[in-house]
């Protein structure tokens, strides 16, 4: 018999990183956060992550810089964002986006 473990998590009750992101669920190896209601603004500094990122954008528009390529984000549009990239975000409009990442982000602190 496999791994019968299941996790349900209430985006009502998930706890918050300190950019915003809403924690979901968590595997073994992988897991899910949401980026609701992120407001336009300034980009942030490029950063590199030690996970890939795979995200869905809900609504809003974004631009993903990465690697020297703009990428348009719209609603219904998905993204990838390979392990390592050097990468970040200019929110057009109102945002919201769900991302999973491989490995889990909050492990061994990837997300600090």
């Amino acid at each position: 018999m496999g791994d019968t473990s299941v996790m349900k998590v209430s985006s009502g009750n998930s706890p918050r990183g300190e950019e915003g992101q809403k924690y979901l669920a968590t595997g073994v190896t992988l897991s899910m956060r949401m980026w609701e209601d992120q407001e336009p603004g300034g980009s942030k500094e490029p950063r590199a992550r030690d996970y890939e990122t795979v995200g869905y954008v809900i609504r809003g528009r974004a631009e993903l810089h990465t690697e020297g390529q703009v990428v348009i984000l719209e609603e219904g549009d998905s993204w990838t964002v390979p392990r390592g990239a050097t990468h970040t975000y200019n929110i057009l409009e109102p945002f919201t986006a769900v991302e999973a990442t491989h490995p889990p982000f909050q492990v061994h602190a990837r997300d600090e």
